[in-house]
């Protein structure tokens, strides 16, 4: 094989933990296929870690390593970088430093991206070196490279993924166990699933970054976390899962963006998807895709969305990409999102309030006489029509004798500020007797 003359690329890493040591693991262990895929070698020449024992006991005598970044970025032999850090601070401070020092860069820090994205990808334009990011989302399922890439002729039209395998499980957990969330989070901290401060994950924030950046690669919009919806999965209970059940429903945390007359929403929320759909039978920590584009239609992509193999497994993906792009021309590389930097669009983010979908409401009322046509009656006023309705007997909600009930209404679509308004005004009836759930519907259809 002629190319296997040319001296391999060299590569210094910022951090070897689960995914670092995976990153060195598959390297090591499948090195002859990637050498006859890049055309060169590739080789971890450096590694920086705080436990230098520790690290030079995973790499070996011929690796060199450090516990400061800074000098894997100042080593002018050092061709890409590999930031495993993660979060804002440092992690952005060492990735805009290799940058300026010339070097290509490979990450798998959601965070980084979608908040620090558009002046990374504007410091590396300006020196003419790449930034990967395929692991940032959804692990090693190939997701950035088929919006980049593979579906490059076609208009999307909208993505929802569940795209956090923590409250994946969670939600799986409280459906096929009965449990309620706090119980469920306990199982999943005590499984590993979760972290023992999981607030990243349940409060919906993790799955936001990852949205924000497919839909700035769908749309070809600059990044922009801070304009994103991000509701979690705290308040949900057993119950609302037992009831979605039983309209056919499953519910998931979703990611979505989408693409409409007016803008983009960029959300993250609860949301009930007929049981029926590919991705609402998404079980455990495993992350899933849909995509929805003109030429081609729907297609999903499943699979481990964290794990150190797996996330190695789309890290070094890029490692390749840039290897065989390494002396290319960079006019004739991908652009960082898809669309070239001189032609990314102004659309605005839909504010929540403006956002259309469908809308799964329980009441808990008293199981008197008018009450339903009183509920039914403020919809209407409001212009939301109802698809379906569940009524439980109340004795089957608080027991013989009770005097309370649950009423489960499905709407059909309106504009989120409308439903708002609906909700204040229904809350407002002496007959609801605790605060409404709203859960968004979504069909994916």
């Amino acid at each position: 094989m002629k190319s296997s003359n040319l001296t391999p690329i060299k590569v210094g890493l910022l951090g070897i933990g689960t995914v670092g040591s995976g990153v060195f693991n598959v390297l090591q262990r499948n090195q002859e296929e990637i050498l006859r895929r890049a055309g060169r070698g590739i080789q971890i020449d450096m590694v920086a870690d705080l436990d230098t024992a520790r690290a030079q006991a995973l790499v070996g005598p011929n690796v060199q390593v450090v516990n400061d970044a800074r000098a894997v970025i100042a080593n002018p032999d050092i061709d890409i970088v590999i930031e495993l850090i993660g979060g804002y601070g440092i992690a952005r401070q060492l990735v805009m430093e290799a940058i300026e020092a010339g070097k290509h860069v490979v990450t798998a820090n959601k965070a980084l991206i979608a908040v620090h994205g558009t002046e990374i990808f504007a410091a590396a334009h300006r020196k003419g070196v790449m930034v990967a990011f395929e692991a940032a989302v959804a692990g090693g399922i190939p997701i950035i490279k088929a919006l980049r890439e593979g579906l490059t002729a076609n208009r999307i039209e909208w993505i929802a993924g569940i795209i956090n395998g923590t409250t994946n499980f969670i939600l799986s957990e409280m459906r096929d166990k009965g449990l309620d969330f706090d119980v469920a989070l306990k199982d999943a901290q005590r499984l590993g699933y979760a972290e023992a401060d999981p607030t990243f994950d349940i409060e919906g924030v993790d799955a936001g970054h990852k949205v924000t950046i497919m839909s700035a690669i769908a749309f070809g919009i600059p990044v922009q976390f801070d304009k994103a919806y991000v509701e979690g999965i705290t308040q949900l209970n057993a119950q609302d899962i037992k009831y979605a059940e039983q309209l056919g429903y499953r519910i998931k945390l979703l990611g979505i963006t989408k693409l409409v007359a007016n803008g983009v929403e960029l959300r993250v929320h609860p949301s009930l998807v007929p049981a029926k759909r590919l991705i609402a039978n998404v079980e455990g920590a495993m992350n899933a895709v849909m995509v929805q584009a003109d030429a081609l239609g729907t297609t999903l992509y499943y699979g481990k969305g964290a794990g150190s193999e797996p996330t190695a497994s789309a890290v070094i993906a890029d490692l390749v990409d840039i290897t065989r792009l390494h002396g290319a021309d960079a006019a004739q590389r991908v652009p960082y999102l898809a669309f070239q930097p001189d032609a990314m669009s102004d659309a605005p983010i839909l504010p929540m309030s403006e956002v259309v979908t469908s809308y799964y409401l329980r009441l808990k009322v008293a199981d008197q006489a008018g009450v339903l046509a009183r509920v039914t009656g403020l919809l209407a006023e409001a212009g939301i029509s109802i698809d379906a309705m569940l009524q439980r007997e109340a004795d089957d909600v608080g027991g013989a004798g009770s005097t309370q009930t649950d009423l489960i209404i499905l709407t059909h679509d309106c504009v989120e500020a409308k439903m708002n308004a609906a909700i204040a005004q229904m809350q407002s009836l002496p007959t609801v007797l605790a605060p409404i759930t709203r859960i968004r519907k979504e069909e994916l259809a």
